[in-house]
Order: C-alpha cells, then sequence, then structure tokens
C-alpha cells in the first residue's frame, strides 16, 4: 500500500484505528509499558556511541518514536536484510528483496541502556506480534526485526523476547525475528524525519502519531521534545 496517496486515507484510517486498538498489546494504548528487560547493560560510566537497528513495519514512525527519546543522539531510516543493491524505494516495496525498512539509533551508553531501547521497541514503536505486517503496511519489508551487530545485543534481545513471551504480556506470541546485521543502507533523503517535516500527512496522523504520545505517557523520564537536527 502507498503511504503517500491521499485518496486511500479513508481505508487507511479504518484499518490503522482497528490495528492500534484491538491488535496491539495493552501497552501500546498509552497506559503502561511492557516490563523493563532482566538481562540488560549497566549505563556506562563515560559518554560514547553505540548503534542499534530495529525494524518495526513503517520507518516513519519508528523513526518518530525513537528520536523522541533521551540518550538518543541520532535516528536514520534505511534498510536492512538484504543487499546494497536492492536497497531502494521502489525495490523494497515489490516484497522481493529481503529488506526490511528498518531505523538505525545511535545512543550514548552512558544515558540509556540497550535493554531500555529495546522496552520502548516492544512498548510503543509496534506490534510484535503482527507477522509481516503492520497496521494497513503488509509484506515482508514490514517486519519486525532486531538487527544486531554484537554477541551482547543478539543476548539482550532474545532473553527479553523470551522474558515477555513467558510472561504472556501479548495477545499472541512474539514473532520479532532477532538476526545479525550485515548491512544497513540509508533510505532516500525524503524518507528521512518524513514523519517531522509531513505532520498532516493523515497516515502519520492516524498511524504514527499516536505512538509519540504513547511514548510520552509511558516514558516520561525518557521523553524528549524533538526539535530536529
Amino acid at each position: 500500500m502507498s503511504r503517500f496517496l491521499p485518496i486511500a486515507f479513508v481505508v487507511i484510517a479504518g484499518i490503522a484505528v482497528w490495528a492500534l486498538f484491538f491488535r496491539t498489546p495493552v501497552s501500546a494504548s498509552g497506559k503502561v509499558p511492557v516490563p523493563p528487560a532482566a538481562v540488560d547493560d549497566v549505563l556506562a560510566s563515560a559518554p560514547g556511541k553505540q548503534t542499534a537497528v530495529f525494524a518495526g513495519g513503517c520507518f516513519w514512525g519508528t523513526q518518530s518514536v525513537f528520536e523522541r527519546v533521551k540518550g538518543v543522539v541520532d535516528t536514520t531510516v534505511g534498510y536492512a536484510g538484504g543487499s546494497a543493491d536492492t536497497a531502494t524505494y521502489d525495490q523494497v516495496t515489490t516484497e522481493t528483496t529481503g529488506h526490511a525498512e528498518s531505523v538505525r539509533v545511535v545512543y550514548d551508553p552512558a544515558k540509556i541502556t540497550y535493554g531500555q531501547l529495546l522496552r520502548i521497541f516492544f512498548s510503543v514503536a509496534h506490534d510484535p506480534t503482527q507477522l509481516n505486517r503492520q497496521g494497513p503496511d503488509e509484506g515482508t519489508s514490514y517486519r519486525s526485526a532486531i538487527f544486531y551487530s554484537n554477541d551482547d545485543q543478539r543476548r539482550i534481545s532474545e532473553a527479553y523476547i523470551a522474558q515477555l513471551d513467558s510472561a504472556h504480556v501479548y495477545g499472541g506470541k512474539i514473532v520479532t525475528q532477532v538476526t545479525p546485521l550485515k548491512g544497513f543502507y540509508d533510505a532516500e533523503h525524503y524518507h528521512q524525519h518524513y514523519a517531522d517535516l509531513n505532520p498532516t500527512n493523515p497516515y502519520i496522523l492516524v498511524c504514527d502519531r499516536p505512538k509519540i504520545e504513547a511514548l510520552k505517557a509511558q516514558f516520561p523520564e525518557l521523553f524528549q521534545d524533538y526539535k530536529g537536527r
């Protein structure tokens, strides 16, 4: 489904509202977050930069969440899971490239841990029980995935998914893939910070703005207003 077509607003609105309030976990309604990760890093003793890569449906909304998290210093939307020569929007939307719409999150490990980022990812950024889709967007490019860059990220991610599944936090089993990051390819310029540059776009209002409000409600201690680059 094209996210750029205003004529599709009625269909998008109906499906997205249904997805947000009837398919997502209770935490995504803006009430309470999922439990914190029992296995996590400790805050670093000195400032630095580390990178996490998450895929959770349309990358516009995922970016709009993480750029408002204290401790995050930069976000970039792009493609992960496929090869460099197929990392374009026109090719990825054919659902034949293996890529997922993803967000690279650069953060300061002295201010926020990887486990805290995962908690936000599983609480407000997307519904991890939806297989190869998020709301009105369907296909493997909209799959839920964590692309880890080291064994520590893999260990924390796998342990957290097992923890949430064991606690039956969601109405269904988590389908999030945990896979090694082989490459991240920046998306086209017009996709970067799209939600912030197009706040009145019907898709943004229906599908992405509620995620920002949920972040603010569930994680007030980590929420920060995004003022642009």
